[in-house]
């Protein structure tokens, strides 16, 4: 009789570790915009997930003998929604681990679920430095880039002395974090930020923000930069450069960006800045499989988001054959440290805040013929060990 207690006891704590013995599927609820402004970003995240999980298995889709099932949700980029559809996974359907989103708004409005669960939550492709920072709880892990990393290689690709910036931004966690960020990082870089201009994530129309910036720069001695970093529609870089911004001489630059956003920078030949990904830069066996691999079933290149959905998928199997088991505790102590290779190379992630460091790229836009986007050459990869990533939390 106590040998058949003990044993229901046994099964009992591992149903409720996660590692249920009549359950012979890992979840994994992917939860993210499909629908809305950042589809995009969205659909190449799922895609890239998927490679991820089929790369890291051999094509099984199978890790420690158990048939991965991925849940989709679409938060619609509702904070509201992202976070019922997180409970609703972790409970209702019992996913076993989270990925998403999308928004870093719709990001920082799930945490506390994973937290209140106990599970899980793997962010990509969100960049708010909140995410790991003052809103992080230990059941976070990031495989996306922050706001202090984009910012961190963007000071050093144009924060020299002498240069005068402005920024132009949306008006959210992303947006506001990434130039919080980015000031913090030229600090001893010789550059100033001398304005700061904030627009609605569905601004299209940037008349009266250009002329603020325009204001604030147009008198300034040296070198003068707009920078922006911004997500989804809108076009502010073709407009701004439409509205003549050399006859003050002043520049623009911004970060790397998808495919069908990198068509608009064919209007700035020469500009540079720093990018997560271009599908051409990283040479390494993942990225090459990946390059190859989409390209035959899409007859389209990898994108920015791509690569970041890969990456989450590959932590998640490493992850899981690492703890030997989903249950989280194993999970969060397999993955604090955790090396593992991606379509970018290698990525670490922090213990003490779950953000995964890796490496960026300083770039250059060239114009190519038979290539209908400008294209991100590159100038030098940011090394690891090259950025300074705050710990935040």
């Amino acid at each position: 009789m106590r040998r058949l207690l003990g044993a229901a006891a046994m099964a009992a704590t591992m149903v409720g570790a996660g590692m249920s013995l009549a359950d012979d599927t890992v979840k994994i609820a992917h939860i993210y915009g499909k629908t809305g402004p950042l589809e995009a970003y969205a659909q190449q995240s799922h895609r890239g997930l998927m490679l991820g999980l089929e790369y890291a298995t051999e094509g099984t889709m199978e890790v420690l003998g158990q048939k991965i099932e991925v849940i989709e949700k679409d938060t619609q980029l509702k904070p509201d929604q992202g976070r019922a559809l997180l409970a609703e996974a972790y409970g209702d359907e019992e996913a076993d681990i989270a990925i998403g989103p999308v928004s870093s708004g719709v990001a920082l409005a799930m945490l506390p679920v994973a937290q209140e669960y106990q599970k899980i939550l793997l962010v990509e492709p969100a960049v708010a430095d909140s995410i790991t920072g003052s809103a992080w709880n230990r059941y976070i892990f990031r495989t996306g880039r922050n706001s202090s990393q984009d910012a961190i290689a963007n000071a050093v690709a144009i924060g020299k002395p002498g240069v005068k910036i402005a920024t132009l931004a949306q008006d959210y966690a992303f947006g506001r974090d990434g130039v919080a960020a980015f000031k913090e990082a030229l600090a001893g870089s010789g550059a100033e930020l001398v304005h700061e201009e904030y627009a609605p994530q569905d601004t299209t129309d940037f008349t009266s923000h250009a002329q603020r910036i325009f204001d604030a720069l147009k008198d300034e001695e040296g070198r003068k930069i707009i920078w922006m970093i911004w997500a989804g529609k809108g076009n502010p870089l073709g407009k701004l450069a439409a509205m003549e911004p050399s006859r003050f001489g002043i520049e623009l630059a911004t970060g790397g960006n998808i495919l069908p956003a990198l068509v608009a920078y064919r209007v700035v030949p020469g500009m540079e800045g720093a990018t997560y990904y271009y599908y051409e830069i990283p040479q390494n066996p993942v990225n090459d499989w990946l390059v190859k691999t989409h390209q035959e079933r899409f007859d389209s290149p990898p994108d920015f988001f791509t690569a970041g959905g890969m990456a989450a998928g590959i932590a998640i199997v490493e992850a899981i054959r690492k703890a030997g088991s989903t249950e989280t505790e194993a999970l969060i102590k397999a993955m604090e440290g955790m090396e593992f290779q991606t379509p970018k190379g290698k990525m670490i992630f922090r213990a003490k805040d779950h953000q995964a460091l890796q490496e960026m790229y300083h770039f250059k836009i060239a114009i190519e013929d038979g290539v209908e986007w400008a294209v991100p050459k590159l100038v030098d990869v940011i090394e690891i060990d090259e950025m300074d990533v705050p710990v935040r939390n």
